[in-house]
């Protein structure tokens, strides 16, 4: 019987090529049809050719490109932009991702079109999974502008459960009131991801939310030194600690 270990492991030069961000399958097809694009030194025979990733040494127009099966990047989600892979009117997270354009990253989860802060840009599905799951319960904080004053008593309700309208009480929310006035801080962490949960909850209470930004999810916090559209690729440490927890738990 022949042995398929290895077949499992090959894949399209094209496919290759575009998961890496070289370009879309059509343009690699082109660079490949030019004669662009060397596998072991030789011309590539075509798009269809298929390569062992780690195995051959394969560039394009002399620079090498190495296969990096999983990619983890932390972005700083500014307000206006949409937590989608594509959309035809805005501009989405996976747009902010440019020097790294390869073409199976998505966004663990979703932060409202006007919410900032932490986001996971990855093609770990089943991290993402694991994130995601309600089964998991993964903790997700939040700093918030509220417009009212936030009292011990909305500290309780958060605690207790609200209703928003949903079947079922929201989950107990830790809410630290960080100054209380006309225009309230406060930090809220929530574990679930209902939709536009944390500004349900607070018109729950009798009030509105005027900013949100998402502070950390899970293991991972966002990075004080990105500005709101920036982004870089998740430390050994921090991947390692994102797997160990979530997904090896």
């Amino acid at each position: 019987m022949a042995d398929r270990s290895n077949e499992k492991k090959m894949m399209r030069l094209d496919r290759y090529l575009a998961e890496m961000g070289i370009g879309s399958r059509s343009s690699v097809k082109e660079m490949i049809r030019k004669k662009q694009v060397c596998v072991d030194g030789a011309a590539a025979c075509g798009p269809e050719q298929k390569v062992c990733p780690g195995k051959e040494c394969i560039t394009v127009s002399g620079r090498r490109v190495d296969f990096v099966s999983k990619e983890y990047f932390m972005l700083y989600k500014p307000a206006g932009v949409v937590s989608a892979v594509k959309d035809a009117k805005d501009r989405t997270v996976i747009d902010l991702i440019t020097e790294h354009k390869r073409c199976d990253l998505f966004p663990v989860g979703r932060l409202d079109k006007d919410t900032e802060g932490l986001l996971l840009i990855t093609n770990d599905g089943v991290l993402a999974h694991e994130l995601l799951s309600p089964k998991k319960h993964v903790d997700k904080t939040y700093y918030a502008r509220i417009a009212g004053i936030v009292t011990d008593e909305d500290v309780r309700c958060f605690q207790e459960g609200l209703d928003i309208g949903d079947e079922k009480l929201t989950l107990p929310a830790e809410l630290t009131i960080r100054k209380s006035g006309a225009v309230s801080e406060v930090e809220i962490t929530v574990r679930e991801g209902r939709f536009h949960q944390i500004k349900r909850m607070f018109e729950a209470v009798d009030k509105r939310v005027l900013y949100l930004k998402r502070l950390s999810m899970g293991t991972l916090t966002l990075d004080e030194t990105l500005r709101p559209g920036e982004y870089r690729a998740l430390t050994s440490e921090e991947t390692e600690r994102l797997v160990k927890i979530h997904v090896k738990g």
